[in-house]
């Protein structure tokens, strides 16, 4: 019995010290609301940056809200690994339909899910609220406040920063603007790198971005 309990505690600590040494801490992401863009960085190299559409009814983390949280999150899961571009989910399932960027009157998640936990108080929420970034079929409406809560990007953009990061890789979603002016999807030389800033809560008087509600808006996407 002692045995038996040594190898499960043994093997416990081994899963614990292994999940802990996959954690992605090389990567990370800083979204901005007011540029609608989002930056991935390999330590302090800036790899690309990608236009992105944050909620169109504002930001906070309250449940129900459909707002954006922001602040410090980080990479729960990744799901969708393999499936291909325009793959659709429905509750994280893939459906078995593939659809074209902007199918008329389809806006359904496709592609990749990158599921964010909060860190922070103003996000602690995120998780449950299913707050992702995600491939959108609606590809003509990013770079705008388009979404319900999530961070939608174009299903070619997903895919780069999918494969790129790791559970454990840190996003900051800051109401300004990013700290460079790089080109949109501009892979960056080496004589250019651009170090990630080190991002906090949002300073006090921090104004966000909020968009207006149409009535035509269906009352069930993220």
């Amino acid at each position: 019995m002692t045995f038996c309990r040594s190898a499960i505690l043994v093997l416990a600590l081994a899963l614990l010290f292994s999940s802990c040494a996959t954690k992605d801490t090389d990567h990370r992401v800083l979204v901005s609301v007011a540029d609608q863009s989002l930056a991935l960085y390999h330590n302090q190299r800036l790899l690309g940056r990608y236009p992105v559409s944050t909620s169109r009814f504002g930001l906070g983390d309250h449940p129900g809200s459909r707002a954006t949280p922001l602040g410090r999150l980080e990479v729960a899961k990744k799901i969708g690994a393999g499936a291909p571009v325009g793959a659709v989910f429905k509750s994280r399932r893939e459906t078995g339909e593939v659809l074209a960027p902007n199918s008329p009157g389809r806006d359904p998640i496709v592609t990749r899910i990158i599921w964010l936990k909060g860190l922070e108080p103003q996000n602690r929420n995120a998780f449950a609220r299913c707050i992702y970034i995600h491939g959108t079929a609606e590809e003509r409406n990013v770079g705008h406040p388009a979404s319900f809560g999530c961070i939608r990007m174009k299903s070619a953009d997903v895919l780069r920063v999918f494969d790129a990061i790791g559970v454990g890789a840190t996003v900051d979603i800051i109401p300004g603007s990013l700290p460079d002016s790089s080109p949109l999807h501009a892979q960056v030389p080496d004589n250019q790198l651009v170090k990630a800033p080190t991002v906090g809560p949002p300073l006090p008087g921090t104004s966000g971005v909020s968009a207006k509600v149409s009535a035509s808006l269906p009352s069930s996407r993220i």
